[in-house]
């Protein structure tokens, strides 16, 4: 699962992630999913999952993007019972990969983006990478040369991988095929999303054909894409699940 939290924003009012915790924990609890995503995730909002997640069975690991290691995260979980944590790595999206904090210099927004990336040794298989990210809302360039860096980060580490992310980009664009033009360890990468359409509703305020198309899944190991899916997101007494749809992807590990 590919899960953007919605950072902690008091504009949103009846929707501020407060809210929403209920809704999100439910859906977890709900389907499941061996491995999870977020983006978004706060100081406040990451020490919540540290505390809500075990209960479900779940260990979180990542760190915050800016220079002291606080802020937003891509944080990652998965059952610590199907799982064994070989290594974890955070590192930035930017010439100076391993500098917390640091940037494109190009077109960049002010953020810096990162990402989580866990060697994971499931009970009964292989070790494998599953790494998350969310790339730049406003550099184009920027987007690429991240999805880039993540794609020769894969080839270096030499394993098969899951990808998943808010990666701000239609499916269209440059960066997006980067991510499914090579082949980091010999086998074709699937984009498990291909068939899905709308991921960004903006709290309800987007739907049908004018939902953004950004959230993603990508692996090189068995993944039959037809049976991805996004999770609906309709209000209760209000108040959604996040501002994005998450997704859903089976895969072979």
């Amino acid at each position: 699962m590919t899960f953007n939290l919605r950072t902690e924003a008091d504009v949103d009012g009846i929707n501020h992630f407060n809210n929403r915790k209920g809704r999100v924990l439910e859906t977890i609890s709900g389907y499941a999913p061996s491995l999870i995503g977020f983006q978004e995730a706060t100081d406040s909002m990451r020490s919540w999952l540290n505390d809500e997640l075990p209960k479900l069975g779940y260990a979180v690991q990542g760190c915050g993007r800016l220079s002291d290691y606080r802020g937003e995260s891509t944080v990652l979980a998965y059952p610590r019972r199907e799982f064994e944590l070989i290594s974890l790595e955070n590192k930035w999206l930017s010439p100076a990969p391993r500098v917390p904090g640091s940037r494109f210099p190009e077109d960049q927004s002010g953020c810096p983006r990162i990402f989580t990336a866990a060697e994971l040794k499931p009970r009964q298989g292989d070790r494998f990478i599953f790494l998350n990210t969310h790339l730049d809302h406003k550099g184009r360039l920027a987007r690429l040369l991240g999805a880039e860096q993540i794609m020769q980060y894969l080839s270096e580490r030499g394993l098969h991988f899951v990808i998943t992310g808010d990666m701000n980009a239609h499916p269209d664009a440059p960066e997006i095929a980067a991510f499914t033009s090579s082949e980091p360890c010999g086998r074709p990468v699937i984009d498990a999303t291909a068939s899905l359409g709308g991921t960004f509703h903006a709290f309800g305020r987007l739907t049908g054909d004018s939902m953004a198309k950004i959230d993603y899944i990508f692996t090189d190991m068995a993944c039959d894409a037809s049976k991805s899916f996004v999770v609906p997101d309709e209000p209760v007494d209000g108040i959604f699940i996040s501002d994005h749809r998450p997704v859903v992807s089976y895969i072979e590990i």
